[in-house]
Order: structure tokens, then sequence, then C-alpha cells
């Protein structure tokens, strides 16, 4: 499993994903989750996956490939017109390669076991920023003002930190902060989501990234927050109204 997120702001586009495919007492594997390309000064386009490795691995590496090759331009990234054309391949290579890997094993390709999922976000020049999240079968939404991020993956721990602290107006650094506890409250919850994490700003009208970097296990602010969240819970907690054991009892005894 893992843990992916893009969140649309004001200013642009925050994206992170954490590295973790396999997991288990003596046997924990670390793959990347995000890939970006862009052309300078004209687009920037990053994708994120979230499902069975092989088949993430086969899109990414074909979208390589189309990039590279003139004569596949016509399916690139790089020549999509719109960040909807983008979406659009991802979502067609998607939903062949599901369909023919599961083809190929003598299933059906509703069986999920090729499944996968990719949230793609990006930039066009003289365009809005867009996101978008695709299904495995090749279908896919986009990021609205009613839906202003995308989780895929092992999403539930995570979601309702995103939903009580967004605010589409708020700072780079604060998402990043917000980002950062949602992905602590899951890693501590599933051992299925680890470390490292992939972390990607995108600020509109840039076309290259404003901020990237991997935050490593041990990473000193990553550590500070986690440690601070845990800290600000327990405050909170000691600061609610007290539970009064037998008052419902109580209340009982004097309806009667």
């Amino acid at each position: 499993m893992t843990y992916c997120v893009g969140m649309m702001l004001d200013r642009g586009l925050v994206l992170m994903s954490d590295t973790r495919t396999n997991s288990g007492v003596d046997n924990i594997s670390t793959f990347r989750k995000m890939y970006r390309w862009n052309i300078p000064g004209e687009r920037i386009i990053t994708l994120m996956t979230a499902g069975n490795l092989a088949t993430t691995q086969a899109v990414v590496s074909q979208l390589e490939e189309r990039n590279k090759a003139p004569a596949e331009r016509h399916n690139s990234l790089l020549e999509a017109p719109t960040m909807f054309q983008v979406a659009t391949i991802v979502g067609n290579l998607l939903q062949d390669i599901i369909t023919e890997r599961a083809a190929d094993n003598g299933q059906n390709a509703a069986s999920g076991t090729f499944s996968a999922s990719i949230i793609v976000a990006g930039q066009i020049k003289g365009m809005e920023p867009r996101l978008f999240l695709i299904y495995p079968e090749g279908n896919f939404i986009e990021a609205s003002f009613d839906t202003p991020f995308f989780q895929i993956g092992e999403t539930k721990y995570g979601r309702p930190i995103l939903i009580r602290g967004y605010d589409r107006a708020m700072t780079f650094e604060a998402a990043v902060k917000l980002l950062c506890v949602s992905f602590d409250s899951t890693v501590k919850a599933n051992l299925s989501v680890g470390m490292p994490l992939d972390l990607l700003v995108l600020e509109n009208d840039k076309f290259a990234p404003l901020h990237e970097r991997r935050i490593e296990a041990g990473d000193p602010y990553y550590q500070s927050i986690s440690d601070s969240w845990g800290e600000a819970l327990r405050h909170a907690l000691d600061g609610l109204p007290n539970y009064a054991l037998g008052e419902e009892s109580k209340l009982k005894d004097a309806a009667a």
C-alpha cells in the first residue's frame, strides 16, 4: 500500500507521497511514487501512483518512452495541448495496461489484482494549474472548490487532519505542515505506509518546482512536527470536560 496527497491552493499545488510498497517484520521495500516532467517556462506535469507496483511502473515507463520517441509524440505528456488531455492519456494507458495484464493471467480486469490509481497534477502555459484523480478504469475526476485535494492509497488515517486543517488560501509552508501531520498520523497507524516521503511544491505560472525534497526518517523538521502534534493532542484531550462516571444513573434516578 502507499499514501499520496495532491492539494490545490490559491498559490499553486502541493504534493506528497510515501515510498513504501511491501511491509512486514523483515520485508520492507522502497520505491518512488512521485514522477515529474517539465519544459522550463512551458509546462510541468507530475504523477503520483498507488496500487500494483508492476502496473504503475509500466505506466510510468511507457510515458517515459513516449516522451523520448518522436514517432509517439502525439501521445506524449510533453506535447499534449491541455492538462485534460494529459489526464486522458494517462487514464487510457492505465486502463490498457490493467486490461492487458489481467488477460495475460487469465483474470477479469475487474478482479483488482493489477489495480492502480494515479494523481495527475500540473500546469501548461496560458492555463490554470489542474489536479486529477484517475481511477483503474481509466476515467477521472478533477479537483474543484468543493473537492480541493485528492488522496490515493491508505487514505483513512490522514483524511480527518486534512478536512479540519485545509484552507485554500493557506501558505505553502502551512500546507506542508498540514501534510506532515497527515502523513505522520498515517505512518503511525499503518505499517504499509512509511518513510521516506517525497515533497513537491509548484507555484502558479513558474513551470518548475518551487521546492522539492525527500524527507528521510529522522528528519529534524518532520520529527519536530510529529512530537509537537502528539503533545498538542494530549494537551487538547486534557482540556476537554471530564466524563463523570455514574452520572447517567444519577440522572435516571432523578427523573424517576
